[in-house]
């Protein structure tokens, strides 16, 4: 089975909720594979402070190749979207829907789409290998100053779905399917402390302006 197979579940929700809370929206895809834990390959990458364990073996490598805003408080934005992306991939190498991971940096429908994205791995018997690019983030505060909204493309030509029984892995070619456009809707720490929060997800597939 091709590796762009994978994913089952495509949520329906988040065009509209977009549409109200920043001027935008799409046809909204499921997220087809596993994060990756830093720009380079990293077993035992966490968020620090304290922040969840997000690592992810060794033959998973999820690359970020980001600009840091300026704005402190949007590179905060940004570096949460980074890891409730990491979290997704921690639950499915880990096999738990239940992972606390992605419910620290997650909430509403973005934990719900977190969640389906894993069961439908476990489901398969898969777990996830190769590497995972994300690329182009703009970072955009909403009116009032408190949620972000983050966008970035995603290239998962070689990212990879592996059968755990088997260990074998399930290569694909790069086509447009493997160029993707994430929107995530990020809320602030409720507190002095904790981290910011996807509430909403969108990931938009065969992303013609992410394949460059």
């Amino acid at each position: 089975m091709a590796r762009r197979t994978l994913i089952l579940t495509t949520m329906t929700t988040t065009a509209a909720l977009l549409l109200t809370a920043c001027g935008g929206g799409g046809k909204t895809d499921g997220i087809k594979g596993a994060d990756k834990g830093s720009s380079s390959p990293s077993a035992s990458a966490t968020t620090g402070g304290s922040g969840p364990d997000v690592s992810v073996p060794k033959d998973l490598n999820l690359v970020f190749d980001f600009t840091k805003p300026s704005n402190a408080q949007q590179a905060a934005a940004l570096a949460d979207a980074e890891n409730y992306i990491r979290a997704l991939k921690h639950g499915i190498v880990k096999q738990d829907p239940n992972d606390p991971a992605y419910q620290y940096y997650s909430g509403g429908q973005a934990a719900q789409y977190a969640k389906s994205q894993i069961q439908a791995w476990v489901k398969g018997g898969w777990t996830a290998t190769g590497t995972d690019k994300y690329y182009a983030a703009n970072v955009t505060p909403m009116t009032g100053g408190k949620r972000v909204l983050v966008s970035f493309c995603r290239n998962q030509a070689k990212f990879y779905g592996k059968e755990i029984k088997t260990g074998k892995i399930l290569y694909t070619k790069e086509s447009l399917s493997s160029y993707e456009k994430f929107s995530l809707l990020m809320f602030p720490p409720s507190g002095s402390a904790g981290a910011w929060k996807a509430q909403v997800a969108e990931v938009v597939g065969k992303a013609k302006e992410c394949q460059s």
